[in-house]
């Protein structure tokens, strides 16, 4: 059975997994993401390759959270992990052999969704992720749609003052609070004193998914999915705001991310089976 290793970078570690012509997980090593310092990025990056048996390894794919060249597999730009143009995918190919398919995290994770989880019967699928930043891409019929870039960072009006949607990630939702004249150290206080029933946190709370209910009406109006697949570190508080979310976009299909924390390795996995027309 052929097989291909599947790589999801983030800025606190990075996962690879062998991934079988079934799409099943066969094994997972976590390492640390190193920061700073492209050569050593790269060296743990090859080190973590060679923990595994790649008898049956045909390709490598990867999803990084940033900006790449996919045509060249080149990494431009990894702003939280504080490096950028680095020759990925030819360090790995001289190496090991194998050809490297790259692509941003949020979209390999949308192929997965797609191809084989929330959204495999659906043709239109977007794909969001609300966690340290807020992410989104697009497959149609399961093919990338490279017209999305960066939605997180679209502009629109707050207070009188022009605001990016990420203000309701997990970076930037101190600032929404310090709008709200609230003080907050994480966004973990916020949605921990919701749940106690601070009334302050209420509002900030009401506010928080006032601009999240926007975003998904930016999402519903420009890209006319079929499904939208949610998933991040957010989803852990699922409970305090999912079902709101759905109910107040009835037009609309919301569900959660089938592959929750595997979504990157599925994806990047999905991704190089493909692009080797294994799948």
């Amino acid at each position: 059975m052929k097989k291909v290793l599947a790589f999801d970078i983030g800025g606190t570690n990075m996962r690879l997994a062998l991934i079988n012509e079934k799409l099943e997980i066969e094994k997972v090593l976590i390492k640390p993401t190193v920061r700073d310092n492209p050569d050593a990025f790269m060296k743990n990056v090859c080190d973590l390759i060679s923990e595994f048996d790649l008898k049956d390894v045909v390709a490598i794919g990867a999803g990084v959270p940033g900006v790449v060249d996919r045509e060249k597999g080149l990494i431009i730009d990894l702003p939280n992990v504080h490096i950028g143009n680095i020759e990925f995918g030819k360090i790995i190919t001289e190496k090991f052999g194998f050809p490297v398919f790259l692509r941003n995290d949020a979209e390999v994770a949308c192929l997965g969704e797609a191809y084989s989880g929330a959204g495999k019967d659906y043709s239109r699928v977007f794909f969001i992720t609300i966690s340290t930043g807020l992410g989104g891409a697009m497959c149609v019929d399961n093919e990338f749609q490279d017209y999305i870039t960066e939605i997180g960072h679209t502009l629109f009006m707050y207070k009188g003052k022009p605001c990016e949607f990420s203000l309701v990630s997990g970076s930037y939702i101190t600032k929404l609070a310090e709008l709200n004249n609230y003080k907050i150290e994480k966004a973990a206080d916020l949605f921990d004193r919701y749940e106690a029933g601070d009334e302050e946190a209420k509002r900030v709370f009401k506010e928080w998914l006032s601009i999240l209910q926007k975003f998904i009406r930016l999402v519903v109006d420009s890209y006319l999915p079929d499904i939208i697949v949610v998933t991040g570190g957010f989803m852990n508080q699922k409970h305090l705001f999912f079902d709101d979310l759905v109910r107040l976009n009835p037009d609309v299909l919301i569900k959660e991310c089938e592959y929750k924390t595997q979504a990157g390795l599925i994806g990047s996995g999905t991704f190089a089976l493909k692009e080797m027309k294994i799948i």
